[in-house]
């Protein structure tokens, strides 16, 4: 990715690396739960190979600005089923909200990151 030169080219690839790391971890880490026989579901399972797959190509810097949209709606996609904070009781309703704000400010980053890689 040509995206400044020097620090700011060195900032953009570490952020871009940074935020494909959350993919990476988080794909590989229920991949290989799964492995080693914890039950794990279908969509589970197909989600975390599309995170660790998203997150792959984000670090190679593969078609970046449709890799990292495509991580934008996986991003989202797990904010709403898996933080559904306006479901919840109360006393979880915090918690619930703050990780779904996370996961909207981690879809951010991708959306700077697609806006940034070069047109082709």
């Amino acid at each position: 990715m040509a995206s400044g030169s020097g620090a700011q080219g060195g900032a953009v690839t570490l952020g871009r690396w940074l935020l494909a790391a959350v993919f990476i971890v988080a794909g590989a880490l229920r991949l290989w739960a799964a492995l080693r026989g914890v039950p794990t579901s279908d969509t589970t399972l197909a989600f975390s190979l599309a995170q660790l797959l998203v997150g792959v190509l984000i670090v190679a810097g593969w078609q970046l600005r449709w890799t990292a949209l495509a991580a934008v709606a996986l991003v989202l996609i797990d904010a709403v089923l898996s933080h559904p904070f306006w479901a919840v009781r109360a006393s979880a309703r915090t918690g619930q909200m703050l990780q779904f704000l996370q996961q909207l400010g981690l879809a951010g980053g991708f959306l700077l990151l697609s806006a940034m890689a070069p047109r082709r």
